[in-house]
């Protein structure tokens, strides 16, 4: 397998991930564990940053890092949208919030919102990787 080959495996694995993230996230809403749903949402985008970022040879060992690529290697140059990188930071610090802070309350609709938004951002991302393929 060349090196070429490889990194199109794992990119592909990184948005399998994340379609399956999404699913994920959309099962505990449904469950009403919010806390998991925010979780699993961000894990999404994450997933998804990380294959397009690798796809262009770019890898980070730390969640802050794969956030400060979008923003340095996607959102910068104007390739991706600056919503798109609110987006990403925003469900970044909510997935904190959930999985850290003890009793931190979360809205059912604010995690639907946020379901939905790590939802578009994948395809924000997959889009992204249509464009490099072609």
């Amino acid at each position: 397998m060349t090196p070429q080959e490889a990194t199109a495996k794992i990119v592909r694995y990184w948005m399998e991930q994340a379609d399956e993230a999404i699913a994920s996230a959309r099962r505990e809403q449904r469950a009403g564990a919010l806390h998991f749903a925010h979780n699993r949402a961000y894990y999404a985008c994450f997933y998804a940053a990380s294959a397009v970022l690798l796809n262009e040879g770019q890898t980070f060992k730390r969640h802050t890092g794969v956030r400060e690529g979008v923003h340095q290697y996607l959102v910068k140059p104007g390739r991706l949208d600056k919503r798109w990188g609110r987006v990403y930071s925003e469900l970044f610090q909510l997935r904190g919030e959930a999985d850290y802070v003890p009793l931190v309350a979360i809205d059912p609709s604010d995690a639907a919102a946020s379901v939905d938004q790590a939802e578009a951002f994948v395809q924000q991302m997959r889009g992204l990787l249509s464009k490099q393929i072609d």
